[in-house]
């Protein structure tokens, strides 16, 4: 008999000593984030510890969860970081396809400053 426990699939992102954030995908971000903490994970990874888990947002399936990772890793720095402060969001549509929306227009950003 199968086992039919649905299994979330997640894609985060770690910060390492230098400042740089890592994407990656697992159906177990504790389990990962322990194996590269052990620097047996990533390449890009090893070496530069103390690491961060900064992110992670569950997804309903494997091929999602790597969709979005391949969306994040073309995403600028800036963008990373707005994801990781919770001032943007990534979104999957039926078909598929991934987007990204920053919650925060740099203009409010411009006038709360301003107070």
């Amino acid at each position: 008999m199968k086992d039919t426990t649905e299994v979330n699939w997640y894609a985060y992102l770690i910060r390492n000593k230098n400042n740089a954030l890592y994407c990656g995908v697992t159906n177990d971000v504790k389990r990962r984030f322990r194996v590269h903490q052990e620097g047996k994970g990533a390449k890009a990874l090893k070496g530069k510890g103390p690491l961060t888990l900064e992110w992670s947002c569950a997804f309903g399936s494997k091929s999602i969860a790597m969709k979005v990772e391949c969306f994040i890793k073309k995403l600028s720095k800036q963008k990373k970081e707005q994801l990781v402060c919770a001032e943007a969001i990534i979104h999957i549509d039926d078909n598929g396809r991934v987007t990204y929306s920053n919650l925060y227009p740099s203009n409010l950003k411009m006038l709360d400053s301003e107070r």
